[in-house]
Formats: structure tokens, sequence, C-alpha cells
């Protein structure tokens, strides 16, 4: 059912990445083109990533968040892109470190807690090392600056924490000053508080900083139960300018109605259900973390995403999993469930094998 879910999104992706698109040039030979080159990297690695030893993953999760520590700092030295530096090139191809900060992230999280289980009820032998982790990252997510994938990640490793054992008095204390430095920060920001002040008044910012607000929700309105037919959006005429990747899903809206709109969150829905039961039944701490982190990135990425589109938060530039146009996000996407499988193919191998060995000990 999870790699059912997945390869429909990752269909339905491309169709309409295609459909939204497709008036922005040759699009043969370049959204297209790079989108379906980055899915077969995706599909590839998210196959090994489910068949490689998950021993060897527990091995490689700290030295995968140093890594992606580099890529951030590394970032930073490039040329800023309508004032972030988000995109490292190569070969005359982009991706986002921050995409890859998130395996990261995860990865580096459950190891911590499957180490020092007993222990993460304190602060110093428990709680203390992953926040100053999670600070190393926030400082340099916050530095691009890339306020979404900021926010994201706080939110899953304090999920982890949780889960893990950490005092919840701790957790609240955390939060709430994490959240009063957030806001100072977003306050003496004059792009972010605009976005804020246009959420709070859609009507008065139609025409600057509400633009793509006010036109996702009228995509949605028109598209009605069935939609105007796939390829028939008007929003995507340059009302919409993200119209194929942040906002793509109102375009799935006015294309092919409530239906398929509906179809969609069913299927991240599917997603979720399948990713906390395989965190259910893992073999060991570091497999049911892994599973939580990656279950609880996906969910939470695509509820801020439908947030934004709906307009009820703020706009922030975040992807809609599997869907929006982006290699870093598809790839890194693929790569978690890929882990994800890997943790549920771990498990049930680890149940048979107790099960076979229970039937040699009745034999003898």
């Amino acid at each position: 059912m999870l790699t059912g879910a997945v390869l429909i999104l990752m269909t339905v992706g491309v169709v309409m990445m295609f459909s939204a698109s497709f008036l922005k040039g040759d699009y043969l030979t370049s959204y297209l083109q790079k989108q379906l080159l980055w899915l077969l990297l995706s599909v590839a690695g998210a196959i090994v990533c489910s068949r490689i030893d998950l021993g060897f993953v527990r091995k490689m999760a700290l030295p995968a968040a140093v890594g992606t520590i580099f890529l951030l700092l590394y970032v930073l030295t490039e040329t800023p892109v309508n004032g972030s530096r988000r995109w490292i090139t190569i070969f005359n191809q982009t991706f986002q470190p921050s995409e890859f900060a998130k395996i990261g992230i995860i990865l580096a999280s459950a190891w911590w807690i499957d180490q020092r289980r007993r222990y993460m009820h304190t602060f110093k032998k428990g709680l203390l090392v992953p926040l100053i982790g999670l600070g190393v990252f926030v400082c340099l997510l916050i530095l691009e600056p890339d306020f979404g994938t900021t926010f994201l990640v706080c939110i899953v490793v304090f999920i982890l924490l949780f889960t893990g054992g950490a005092r919840t008095s701790w957790l609240t204390g955390l939060l709430l000053f994490g959240a009063g430095l957030f806001a100072i920060i977003i306050a003496f920001n004059p792009n972010r508080i605009g976005r804020v002040f246009a959420f709070l008044n859609p009507e008065l910012h139609a025409q600057d900083g509400a633009w793509q607000l006010v036109n996702a929700q009228s995509a949605f309105a028109s598209g009605g139960l069935f939609g105007a037919g796939l390829g028939a959006s008007i929003q995507k005429l340059d009302y919409l300018p993200e119209a194929h990747t942040d906002f793509i899903f109102p375009i799935i809206g006015e294309e092919l109605g409530i239906i398929a709109t509906g179809s969609v969150l069913v299927l991240f829905v599917v997603i979720f259900i399948c990713g906390l039961q395989i965190a259910e039944r893992a073999h060991d701490d570091f497999g049911r973390f892994t599973a939580q982190g990656i279950t609880f990135m996906i969910t939470l990425q695509v509820l801020i995403n439908l947030a934004v589109v709906t307009g009820s938060i703020p706009t922030k530039g975040i992807a809609l999993p599997f869907i929006s146009y982006g290699g870093s996000s598809l790839l890194v996407s693929s790569i978690m469930i890929g882990l994800l499988i890997n943790v549920g193919h771990t498990a049930r191998s680890q149940k048979t094998k107790k099960k076979l060995f229970k039937n040699k000990c009745c034999k003898v």
C-alpha cells in the first residue's frame, strides 16, 4: 500500500507538472525532461535505500548528519538567487542541501535516542546534545534563509524527543522559547513580516503580497467537483507564478476538481498510516524512530503546503512531496520512503528468523 500510494502520487506529479508548466517555454527539454530524470534517480534511490542493511544505515547516521552540515555551509558561499542561498549547482543541475538536511537530522536524532534512551528524561545526558545539533542546523538554515524547512525540522525533532522519553516540561519550555525567537526573527525581516500582513488582510494585498493566495483560492473555487479538465487551468497563465512547484495543488483542484484533490489527500493519509504501523513494528529503537521521523517529516510537509495554498498560514516556500516540481525534494522524499520500507522489511525478516528459531527449538 505504501509503495502503491507513492507511485500514484509520483504519476500525478509528473502529469500535473507537465500541465502546469507547458506554457513556460520548451517544456520537452526543460521542466518535463528534468523531472523525469529526477524521477528515475529517485526511484533508483528508493530501491537502493530499501535494500541496504539497516545496521549500515545506523553506522552512517552521524556521518550523514555531518555531511549535510558541510553542504549547508557550502551553500552559503553560492551566489544569492532572489535573496536566498539555497541551491548548489553541479553539472548544470541544481539541488537544495536543506532537503538532504531532513534525512541527516532524522537519522542523527534516531541514532542518539537509540543510544541514550534511558537518559532521555534528563537534560544533560539526554536532551543537551540533540538540542545543540538542532541549533547548528537551525542557524545554517536561517542564514540561507529557509524558514519553512527550519520550522519543519524543529517540529519533527521535538516529536522524536517527546516519543523518545524527554520530559514534556522541558520540551514545552524550549518550544515557547523557540517560538518567541522565531517571531522576533520574522518581525525584523521585511519580506517575512510582509507575508504575515498579507495573510492577515489578503483583500488589501491582492495585487502584491497575497497575489498567489488569492489566485490559489480562485483556482479551488473554479474547479468545482470535477474540475475544468486536464490542461484547462486559467490560473496557471501567470496568475500563479509557482503553479508547477509550491502551488501545484490548486492547479489540481482547478483542472480535476475536489474528487482529485480529495484522492491525493487520501493517498497521503495512507502513507501516514503505513509509516506509523511500520514504526510500531520496527525491530529496534533506531528503526522505530527513523520511521517515525520520516513519517512525520513527510506528513507535516504536506500539511504545511496545504495550509499555505488554502490560506491557513502565511505563504512560505515548501514543496508538496512527490508532486511539486523539484529534483531535490523528489529525491529526498523517495529516499525517505526507501528507508521506511527498509525498516518494515527488517522487522519482518527478524520476525521470521525468530519464528524459525523457535520452531527448531521446539523440534529439539
